[in-house]
């Protein structure tokens, strides 16, 4: 599911990256979408060294 969110969420950026939509603003999706992969990434080593 957070792989899920994290790829709308990066599709989402290229989208409005290419269109020139809502300014900078949209930069703030590819951070959301970064830090929900980092997130991610750190959970699932938690959850493998138990």
């Amino acid at each position: 599911m957070l792989w899920t969110i994290i790829s709308v969420l990066i599709i989402f950026w290229l989208i409005g990256f290419a269109l020139d939509l809502i300014g900078g603003l949209i930069h703030i999706i590819l951070i959301v979408a970064a830090v929900l992969f980092i997130m991610r990434v750190i959970k699932g080593r938690r959850s493998a060294a138990r």
